[in-house]
């Protein structure tokens, strides 16, 4: 069965950057793109096949920062990218493909856009010291507490991929490159193996960032939100039971409460 083009993200929810991209990307392609697992059809909204479909699950969580994916040739195609769980929780996404031989004017406007202060998300061995960071001021409440939004720029690939789009990508070498230093954080990223075991996955460097910038609630959220993804996705593939009562669903449960409770007392008590 063919990947079904997502209309929109979830029921009530307009499509984010990466289901539209996906879209897009599926509009181009000579031939279908049949992802493995696809017989028993998927939910538009989160990838999945229908009996594992999270997406009531989904959680809700208010950012400043935002996100600007880099998208590899066919990762929008992959029910396994992680970026379409970082779009579903940060508002504020936005998705690319890329090109070796051009660049979305779209991508090079959001990067001069006097609202963002983006950050390139990238190994700092790779580049002069000069340009490396380590940390950034923590987002305020207002635009003025403190300046510019950041814009986490990631590359959203396989590390070969990854690799070649950062040296490839002149548009981005005059950004600051956010190295970072997770030394107590162990990735338990498990849908796909990576040559080395510091690899961390894309919604993993997401939520990083997000905690690197004081939105830890954010932060929280989209690592509970890849947990229960990825419980769903393994039980669906390799046919074991789902438990839906691990750590990470009552979570994302509490988190809901906490949502549904902020959106009867209104915007003030957010403030």
């Amino acid at each position: 069965m063919v990947f079904p083009i997502q209309s929109s993200s979830s029921p009530g929810r307009a499509a984010h950057a990466v289901s539209r991209l996906r879209a897009v990307r599926l509009a181009a392609s000579a031939k279908p793109f049949v992802a493995r697992g696809s017989g028993g059809g998927r939910c538009e909204g989160c990838r999945l096949v229908a009996s594992h479909c999270v997406c009531a699950l989904r959680p809700q969580a208010h950012t400043r920062s935002g996100v600007c994916l880099i998208m590899g040739d066919i990762e929008a195609l992959k029910p396994s990218n992680t970026g379409w769980l970082v779009a579903d929780i940060v508002a504020d996404t936005y998705a690319f493909g890329w090109s070796r031989t051009a660049v979305d004017p779209g991508l090079l406007a959001l990067l001069a856009d006097p609202q963002w202060q983006p950050y390139l998300v990238f190994p700092g061995e790779f580049v002069s010291p000069e340009r490396v960071v380590t940390d950034i001021p923590h987002t305020g409440s207002t635009p003025e507490a403190h300046g510019r939004k950041p814009l986490f720029v990631l590359l959203d690939g396989t590390w070969s991929e990854a690799r070649k789009m950062f040296r490839k990508s002149p548009y981005l070498d005059a950004l600051p490159v956010l190295s970072l230093q997770p030394e107590d954080v162990v990735s338990h990223y498990r849908l796909r193996r990576s040559s080395r075991e510091t690899h961390f996955c894309t919604s993993e460097v997401a939520a990083l960032c997000l905690a690197l910038a004081g939105e830890v609630q954010a932060a929280h959220a989209l690592a509970n939100w890849l947990d229960v993804f990825t419980t769903h996705y393994l039980s669906a593939k390799r046919g074991t039971p789902l438990d839906r009562t691990s750590a990470a669903h009552r979570e994302l449960d509490a988190l809901r409460e906490v949502n549904c409770q902020d959106a009867e007392q209104g915007p003030a008590h957010r403030l």
